[in-house]
């Protein structure tokens, strides 16, 4: 080792800034030699300032745990003792290190001063696919013992057996992923680059021979593609409750599932168009996948869409996995687009390169690890930095310009493995996205197949309008003339004019740095001028930050609009010209590719991916600026904050129906859909027609929720909240914050507060936090709180007295079975907003066919809206809540019935709030 001593070190403090005067009130030392643990010592140390309730419910440190603890001072000695020598490890080590100098410093001994290690720094290095660096999440993913987190004995010991772990993993990497990593990891924050240099002596010394499962190509370790697995049947004439039995764990009989397994099987075999609604418990995944199976069995192909990447992948590795155990006769594939994988040849040259940004580097070192693992090469498996994503766009596929077969990699590439996985299989599973945007290609990805199964099927109209539509952003658009440069950088046109260089041609054409800054300049002025147009054409209301514009021939007739056509159209000229010259200068490099290093090779394809991008940008503003396209709904959207880094253009087609139905819908292949909320009062006129299909296409069936809801559910409105059209905005906020505020104090918290619009989100979340009554809870709030849906959702389950804001996606997808959700609450019925430029276009349509808009569009995607947030209560049969509504429109409207009828029957209790908080007491 390069230090036989480390000290693991973990603290709890008073608040986050040692700063602000926050201090120690527990510290804990482990000391690690000789890849041994060796030593422990721990303490409460009295902080000598009140512990706030937030810290005590999370650490369960109080201030009575503390009393009568030994100040730092006293504990110093022992401290400085333990450090001395030794390499500093902490899971966050920028946290616990400057609180450790504070103290030491006010004690009287110099400052710590030595080499450190961050585990949460050689996590994201070394575990590049796990989805959380919190420490017991990455104690759990190991089957560490960690049975107090927050308590600094119990952490600090865990981040030790971590550490090992970690060491023990970089022993066992090759020695060249190895070497390069050390190279990289000079520019990371910790210094792991001196544990990556000891390691390679100690490695140099004693040469191994690679793992059977690894390759070395090109100075880069793989992992070896191993041979696919053959279609196999096990013989076995099992009949399905059979097969469920033997596949899943604690399987329980379900006449539904059952059910709508036979209806799939007969819809495949008949080639016919069906619709199931499957409540929630019905198990719709494993009632349609293995159908698909014995269909695809029989020598015919299946194609399962999912909604989400998510989804996709969570079949294959749960229910996909669990058939497999019993032989079941299908071979399966995922199929993605092409920029979810890696291109190895861009990476090769992205490694070569001096590039010491530290997302850059860190992202680098990610997908060394990565390469070592992974057998599909997809970005969805890796947990990248917003940064890194940035990275990733660099070195994703986009197919090849130079063609497949000038690629040293294409033995390895992880994209035609995919696509001949895809051919090989007999079930593929993709998603929406990619099977919309497949469906308009000359030539499709996906092979043809004789059956398609549509899961999530609600979503699939809004899919198929995103996917044909068009969106312009101004922070992707400066990042973009950003890769472009000009010829004295080191960048894409000054790569390409070094590469005609190099190559001997004369007379070469070349993008000036004058040039560049008169790009970047068009592209400012263009965003502003359409500031300026969103500034002069909203109606400004107070608390509001974001508006949106929906860009009517009315407002292409104003003066304004003018100024950001010419400002667009001067952009638009000078994007071509720079495409035309790079155009050329790839087309002249093409002729000679022979000539050209395999270094250089990469940096063509990388242009080339660049222009490809670049030619979309033009397409765009094409659309918005130049064609008259009435057929689509256009809008601009921004936040007048942040004006013009917040703007954004979109386009979507309003009549998205014929193509649906031309190509989903009028051939012989059979479509299932699928979904827990088709239905609209049993009905799904209004599904259908959004696909360009009806009931005498398409088979409609519903299989309800087996689930007693009437023991387990109980639905109550507020009687004493007023209607949201009777008081101001604010004061229907501060009256909804105390109704939250006093169940949150019933439900002892585990509850959802779903909203519809981010702006109540964020007034009601501020004001509950500065309520002062909320201090012993955790308050989270999507867009607010850091972190992804599925971020938020884990820390809620996490904590014992934590209350989950919530709006867009957070309405379904989200699983919180058991306990951990107890409350659910609906501030208001799920309405889109009457101005939304997509629903106001819809309104306008079916008023000019004398059809009333709000019975036929808004009501009826509100009702599936409020199904979804409904279902995300009762997860499992065992599962029992309260529903809130807090929109008395349910009750009080001749539509609110609308919504009623469509969730299980349920008795409406109308309650004041006192009687509410009791109940919720009583019931829980």
């Amino acid at each position: 080792m390069w230090n036989n001593k480390m000290a693991v070190v973990d603290i709890e403090t008073t608040g986050n800034a040692a700063k602000k005067g926050d201090r120690i009130m527990q510290i804990a030392i482990v000391i690690v030699e000789d890849n041994k643990i060796v030593d422990q010592y721990s303490s409460y140390v009295d902080p000598q300032q009140p512990i706030p309730p937030f810290i005590v419910e999370l650490t369960g440190i109080s201030n009575k745990t503390v009393k009568g603890a030994p100040l730092f001072t006293e504990i110093a000695p022992e401290i400085a003792k333990r450090l001395e020598g030794a390499v500093f490890v902490a899971h966050n080590v920028h946290f616990d290190l400057p609180f450790i100098q504070t103290e030491l410093k006010e004690a009287g001994y110099s400052v710590w001063n030595g080499s450190v290690i961050d585990t949460v720094e050689l996590a994201r290095v070394l575990l590049p696919t796990t989805d959380s660096f919190k420490l017991s999440d990455l104690t759990a993913q190991f089957d560490l013992s960690h049975d107090r987190p927050h308590q600094a004995d119990s952490d600090a010991l865990a981040t030790a057996h971590l550490l090992l772990q970690f060491i023990t993993k970089l022993n066992r990497m090759p020695l060249v992923t190895l070497e390069k990593m050390e190279q990289l990891s000079m520019h990371l924050k910790s210094d792991i680059n001196e544990l990556c240099g000891s390691i390679i002596n100690d490695k140099r010394k004693n040469i191994m021979d690679l793992p059977e499962n690894i390759e070395v190509v090109r100075g880069i370790a793989l992992r070896k593609l191993l041979p696919e697995p053959c279609l196999t049947d096990s013989g076995k004439t099992d009949d399905n409750v059979n097969i469920l039995a033997k596949s899943l764990v604690n399987y329980q009989h379900r006449p539904a599932q059952l059910s709508m397994m036979s209806q799939v099987s007969d819809a495949l075999a008949n080639g016919s168009k069906m619709a199931i609604e499957a409540g929630t418990g019905v198990g719709k995944t494993m009632a349609y996948l293995l159908p698909a199976i014995q269909y695809a069995a029989n020598g015919n192909r299946v194609v399962i869409s999912t909604q989400t990447v998510q989804l996709q992948e969570q079949i294959l590795q749960k229910e996909v996995q669990a058939l497999q155990q019993l032989n079941m006769p299908a071979q399966f594939a995922l199929l993605k687009g092409k920029s979810h994988y890696l291109h190895l040849l861009k990476f090769e040259q992205a490694l070569s390169e001096d590039e010491y940004q530290y997302d850059v580097v860190l992202t680098k070192m990610q997908i060394l690890t990565w390469l070592t693992e992974t057998l599909d090469g997809d970005v969805d498996e890796l947990n990248l930095t917003s940064g890194g994503r940035l990275f990733w766009n660099r070195v994703r596929h986009t197919g090849w310009f130079l063609g497949e077969d000038q690629d040293p990699w294409k033995h390895w590439d992880f994209y035609l493995r995919a696509l001949k996985r895809a051919e090989q299989a007999n079930v593929i599973i993709t998603n929406h996205s990619m099977l919309v945007h497949d469906i308009k290609r000359k030539q499709p990805l996906i092979p043809v197949h004789s059956c398609l199964i549509i899961d999530e099927a609600h979503h699939f109209e809004d899919t198929c309008r995103r996917q044909w539509g068009k969106q312009l952003d101004y922070m992707n658009l400066k990042y973009i003339i950003g890769q472009l440069g000009f010829d004295s950088q080191d960048l894409l046109a000054g790569r390409l004019k070094g590469l005609l260089t190099a190559n001997g041609e004369k007379n070469i054409e070349d993008i000036s740095e004058e040039f560049i800054t008169e790009l970047g300049f068009e592209a400012d002025l263009s965003f502003q001028q359409l500031g300026i147009l969103l500034k002069s054409c909203s109606s400004i209301r107070k608390g509001q930050q974001k508006y949106s514009l929906s860009l009517t021939p009315e407002i292409r007739e104003l003066p304004v609009w003018s100024h950001v056509q010419y400002a667009f159209e001067r952009l638009l000229s000078h994007m071509k010209k720079a495409d035309q010259i790079l155009q050329r200068n790839l087309n002249r490099i093409k002729k000679s590719s022979d000539k050209l290093s395999i270094a250089n090779k990469a940096v063509v394809e990388e242009i080339h991916s660049f222009l490809m991008e670049w030619s979309e940008w033009i397409e765009a503003i094409r659309l918005f600026f130049l064609k008259k396209n009435h057929s689509a709904v256009m809008w601009l959207e921004g936040d007048l904050r942040s004006i013009p880094g917040s703007l954004s253009l979109t386009s979507r087609e309003i009549h998205v129906q014929d193509e649906i139905r031309k190509q989903f819908f009028s051939n012989d292949m059979a479509v299932v859909m699928t979904s827990a909320t088709l239905a609209i009062e049993g009905k799904f006129d209004y599904f259908l027609k959004g696909l360009g299909t009806d009931a005498a296409t398409v088979e409609c069936i519903i299989h309800p929720s087996p689930f007693n809801y009437k023991n387990a559910v109980r639905l109550m409105i507020p009687k004493d909240l007023p209607d949201i059209k009777a008081v101001s905005h604010e004061d229907y906020v501060e009256m909804v914050t105390d109704h939250l505020i006093a169940m949150g104090q019933a439900t002892k918290g585990r509850m959802l507060v779903l909203f519809t619009s981010h702006e109540m989100l964020r007034h009601t979340y501020e004001l509950m936090k500065d309520s002062g009554l909320m201090e012993d809870f955790v308050l989270m709030a999507q867009g607010i709180t850091n972190g992804s849906r599925t971020k938020l959702t884990r820390n809620f389950q996490r904590f014992d007295k934590a209350i989950l804001f919530g709006t867009s996606s957070f309405w379904e997808g989200i699983d919180i079975p058991g306990e951990d959700l107890s409350c659910l609450v609906m501030v208001r019925l799920p309405f889109s907003p009457p101005d939304e430029p997509l629903t106001k276009a819809l309104w306008e349509e079916v008023k000019e066919k004398g059809g009333n808009p709000f019975m036929e569009t808004s009501l009826p995607k509100a009702v599936i809206r409020f199904r979804q947030g409904f279902g995300r209560l009762i997860r499992h049969e065992q599962d029992r809540g309260l529903i809130v509504v807090f929109d008395r429109r349910l009750i009080t409207t001749a539509y609110g019935n609308h919504f009623l009828s469509s969730i299980p029957a349920l008795p409406v209790e109308e309650r004041g709030l006192e009687s509410i908080v009791e109940e919720i007491e009583h019931w829980l």
